[in-house]
């Protein structure tokens, strides 16, 4: 039971990373991207391949990841993204998910359909028991990680001058401008570093989740679970969520394997049922 409750809160924890930027995205920047899962895509891919065919240390890749995709997103954000920002959000819906079904047929053409293969340093290769609770020292790496990510994140958007521009900018834009601040490079920094995140989830996830072509197409749905439960105007709402999903998942695979997205379906259902705005909403908000 332990051992199911620690690889539930180390699954978690990377669907955390992995949702978090289209949370920030959908909540702070009021966009629906659906193409979030093809970010998280490249982080894996350059990963693996880096490490298959350069030699990469493993350790080394995770932050190229995490450039990688963020470059990524800040090219597409500046020449695809921003244009659609003010347009209607069934707009948005059918233009990202146009990037997904894009970006599945350009890594099936150019690498292939076949799931790639990621070897770990030996080091996260073990495992420790500790009476009834095993647990795997990659998925101890992946909540170590996960955990400062999550801190830094929190800080970054509560407490340093760029959250406070990034929300002042949200709240209006022609005031925010106003004020001096460039709302462009806000939302530019803000969409490269949701991507990066991304990214950095699918490096960290290759292992755990495998890495195909159609990955965005196969998370998309637990990424907008994690947001549609936690809510967009917080962190921890997210945190929470994805928690819950994790260990959800996880414990139905294992005692009802032939039911367990049924049990995380159910669950998504009975929150939005009593939450309908997520687990939390903004002050002033409809609790």
């Amino acid at each position: 039971m332990l051992t199911i409750l620690f690889d539930g809160i180390a699954y978690g924890m990377l669907l955390f990373v992995l949702a978090v930027g289209l949370a920030v995205t959908m909540g702070l920047m009021n966009f629906i991207n659906l193409a979030h899962g093809a970010f998280a895509m490249a982080g894996g891919y350059i990963t693996v391949l880096l490490m298959q065919r350069l030699d990469v240390p493993f350790l080394v890749c995770l932050p190229l990841a995490f450039l990688g995709a963020a470059l990524l997103g800040a090219v597409l954000e500046r020449t695809l993204y921003r244009p659609l920002y003010h347009k209607p959000h069934l707009d948005q819906v059918l233009f990202s998910i146009g990037l997904v079904f894009m970006s599945v047929a350009a890594v099936d053409y150019y690498i292939g359909s076949t799931q790639q293969i990621m070897q770990l340093p030996e080091w996260l290769k073990g495992r420790t028991e500790i009476g009834a609770l095993g647990m795997g020292h990659y998925r101890l790496f992946i909540i170590a990680v996960c955990a400062a990510l999550t801190v830094a994140l929190q800080y970054i958007l509560a407490k340093t001058r760029f959250g406070s521009r990034l929300r002042a900018s949200v709240d209006d834009q022609r005031v925010a401008a106003g004020m001096g601040i460039n709302v462009n490079v806000v939302f530019l920094s803000t969409f490269a570093f949701g991507s990066g995140l991304a990214g950095l989830g699918g490096a960290l996830g290759a292992e755990v989740l495998g890495m195909d072509p159609t990955f965005p197409l196969k998370f998309m749905i637990y990424f907008l679970i994690v947001v549609a439960v936690g809510g967009t105007s917080s962190i921890t709402g997210p945190l929470l969520a994805a928690l819950l999903l994790g260990i959800a998942d996880v414990a139905g695979k294992y005692y009802i394997p032939k039911m367990g997205a049924f049990i995380v379906y159910s669950l998504m259902i009975v929150i939005l049922l009593w939450r309908p705005n997520g687990l939390f909403v903004r002050q002033g908000g409809k609790a």
